[in-house]
């Protein structure tokens, strides 16, 4: 939105010359009323400065600020000055007049048109606009169109409240505000016709529709070079319904702009004075009084809305200490509370030293509740003129899982992984797949039929973040998601904290414990023996196993395994099943896990202890054995682990060979353990003995030592 210093001067004559037009933006961006861009706009032909021009982002609720003397308002408040009247001019009723032009509001629109007012003009005359109107038009860009065009877009743009120009003698008997009958037809003024539909409101004569109301005036009713006579109309109507209107009529136009935002009801008088005197400063005369119909439920909502009680002590309490305090006092007192609410329109009353009833101005439709008002006070002061402080009675207490999740994302973080989010929906055939047992919640609403449930896994919004990434060439991917699970009933839903894993990658290396096919599903359950070890199991290490059986069905059958804490399952993982592979059309293999983190965080989180390096020698000693196929590594690692030796620092399996041909059914292992001692050095009967109860620990598990 543009906004001309000069303009805004105007309201406020008592603004210090001293002050500058970008002092005043920055004052008025710190306030919330954001200046984004502030230019010169130079000299004019009389020498005099033309001031700036304020490029200025205005939020949504507020509309009342859309306008110059809406930004002049706030200005006004924040020096403590005060705001010139709008109404500087006006115009006198012709006396000759017998009797009102005729206006009534259908009773089916009386709720939609809460305020109508009209104003017959006779005898004017069009032409170009001069003076100050064209002088504005031109530094803002603004197209000159006529005088009586150009009077409804200059208090437009003035004031902010929308009005409209009938040509009166093509207007048919009197005015109706109605709702648009169904197939309609009005020509608008941009020359298209629409076809109207039962719920637009339209302004008409008795025979016809002249303009779709709050939207865009109608084509066979403009002014032109001939027009003589005028009906000038500004009205309040419902936001909703001018909403509905302009969407389903892609029409979106500065008046619809304000109105579905919430003009002020008050507003239609004084714009419709305002237009009517800028017409008749170029000759004619206004015939009859200003024809004004209200509708008195529609102010009760709006300018009538009942007082909001404020006290001063809330406004303290919730907004803390501000630089300005002395000892035992806070600058936010009653007086300076009363100049700020009475300067942006409201009206205060004393109800006691430290309370006010607050009277809201009819153009704050945002303001409801009395935080409403203290974030005003706030705003108005300026937010950096606040202390530093926390609050006192509002402590923040951490979650209780909150230190599990941060250890659980740090961990994933530094393995490579990428956190993700996913949708929170779910479609009932990836539900089926993932989540076969779980009883799916289905929405009462639902966006379409692929997002009709509440994701009972995570795990069908990684393989489409997956999906996604491989579709668009990126190859080798890895991301985690921590989110919650949703089971039970529609009544009595249950949410689960969960977590899912995905990898997929182009190429995988081989290892010396597994082939390259295999390698990612063996990197996923690394993955997860990480995280479990950052909590300490109920049972030691041991309580960590793993086993292939009764493994769910996204899961191709021998490339995937379930971990198991004390033997009951916590995650699954694998390479997702070939069936929805190819369902999704994905370019290559992709590996899931799926872990119960409800379980996890009912476990302690381990302390983590440091302690020196030794500075003794370590010391390798590797052994080659022969090993009967069914015999795994898991089993190998634990039976070593259990001897317990506190010098076994690592054991490593360097190598594995297998030669179907000639040896079938086994397979050769290269183990290599290191020694280390921290208070001294290692013997050789120490190592001796060390080694001798390796090679009887695996020889016990089927192992034949190698010469």
């Amino acid at each position: 939105m543009k906004i001309l210093t000069q303009w805004l001067r105007a309201f406020i004559p008592s603004l210090p010359s001293d002050l500058t037009d970008r002092q005043l933006a920055d004052d008025l961006t710190l306030r919330g009323i954001a200046v984004e861009g502030v230019h010169d706009l130079g000299l004019a032909s009389s020498g005099h400065s033309n001031g700036h021009l304020f490029e200025m982002d205005i939020t949504t609720n507020r509309v009342d600020a859309m306008n110059h003397y809406g930004i002049a308002r706030e200005a006004a408040t924040v020096y403590n000055l005060p705001l010139a009247p709008l109404l500087a001019e006006s115009h006198s009723a012709s006396s000759s007049a017998a009797q009102s032009f005729p206006v009534r509001i259908d009773p089916a629109a009386r709720h939609l048109c809460g305020r109508f007012t009209a104003q017959v003009l006779r005898n004017v005359t069009i032409a170009p606009s001069t003076g100050r109107i064209a002088d504005h038009f031109n530094l803002l860009g603004q197209k000159l169109i006529s005088n009586a065009v150009d009077a409804s877009n200059f208090t437009l743009l003035g004031m902010g409240h929308p009005t409209h120009a009938f040509d009166l003698d093509k207007i048919e008997g009197g005015i109706i505000v109605r709702l648009a009958q169904p197939g309609e037809k009005l020509r608008l003024l941009d020359g298209t016709e629409r076809t109207l539909e039962p719920d637009d409101l339209v302004i008409a004569d008795e025979r016809k529709a002249l303009s779709l109301a709050g939207v865009m005036g109608g084509f066979d009713s403009m002014i032109t070079a001939n027009t003589k006579n005028i009906l000038v109309e500004a009205a309040w109507f419902d936001p909703a319904t001018i909403r509905r209107s302009s969407r389903r009529h892609l029409l979106h136009t500065d008046a619809s702009h304000r109105f579905e935002r919430g003009a002020d009801f008050n507003a239609a008088p004084v714009a419709n004075a305002l237009v009517s005197a800028y017409i008749l400063q170029h000759g004619g005369r206004a015939e009859g009084a200003l024809i004004d119909i209200i509708d008195p439920e529609s102010a009760s909502r709006t300018a009538a809305r009942p007082p909001i009680s404020l006290s001063v002590e809330q406004v303290q309490r919730h907004l803390g200490t501000t630089l300005d305090d002395t000892p035992g006092h806070s600058a936010l007192n009653a007086d300076l509370i009363l100049q700020y609410l009475t300067a942006l329109g409201c009206t205060l009353e004393p109800t006691s030293p430290a309370n006010f009833s607050v009277r809201l101005p009819s153009w704050r439709l945002d303001l409801e509740r009395e935080i409403d008002l203290i974030e005003e006070i706030a705003r108005v002061f300026s937010y950096n003129r606040f202390a530093n402080t926390l609050p006192t009675a509002m402590p923040v207490l951490a979650h209780p899982t909150a230190a599990a999740e941060a250890a659980v994302r740090t961990r994933l973080l530094a393995l490579g992984f990428s956190e993700a989010v996913s949708s929170t929906f779910a479609s009932p055939s990836d539900a089926c797949l993932f989540a076969p047992v779980i009883p799916a919640i289905p929405m009462e609403n639902p966006l379409s039929e692929e997002a009709s449930l509440l994701r009972p896994s995570l795990l069908p919004g990684m393989a489409t973040m997956l999906a996604h990434n491989l579709n668009r060439d990126v190859r080798t991917v890895r991301l985690f998601e921590q989110g919650q699970t949703f089971t039970g009933t529609t009544s009595a839903v249950i949410e689960t904290p969960t977590l899912a894993l995905g990898l997929t990658a182009s190429t995988a290396r081989a290892t010396a414990l597994h082939n390259a096919q295999h390698a990612p599903v063996f990197e996923l359950k690394g993955v997860i023996e990480s995280l479990l070890s950052l909590f300490t199991l109920p049972g030691g290490p041991k309580a960590l196993t793993f086993s292939t059986d009764l493994l769910p069905p996204w899961i191709e059958p021998s490339c995937g395994a379930s971990a198991l804490l004390n033997g009951a399952a916590l995650a699954h993982f694998g390479e997702l099943a070939a069936a929805p592979s190819q369902e999704r059309k994905l370019r290559q293999p992709i590996f899931l896990a799926h872990l119960d983190l409800a379980t996890l965080y009912a476990l302690p989180l381990r302390k983590v202890t440091a302690r020196d390096l030794s500075r003794f020698q370590s010391v390798e000693r590797d052994f080659s054995f022969t090993l009967p196929e069914a015999t795994q590594w898991h089993q190998i690692a634990s039976a070593l682990h259990a001897l317990a030796l506190p010098e076994l620092q690592s054991l490593e399996p360097v190598e594995v060979y297998r030669d179907p041909k000639k040896n079938p059914g086994v397979y050769s292992l290269l183990l290599r353990t290191v020694f280390q001692s921290h208070d001294r050095t290692l013997r050789d009967d120490e190592l001796t003995a060390w080694s001798a109860r390796i090679i009887d620990t695996v020889t016990a598990l089927g192992g034949i030592l190698r010469g």
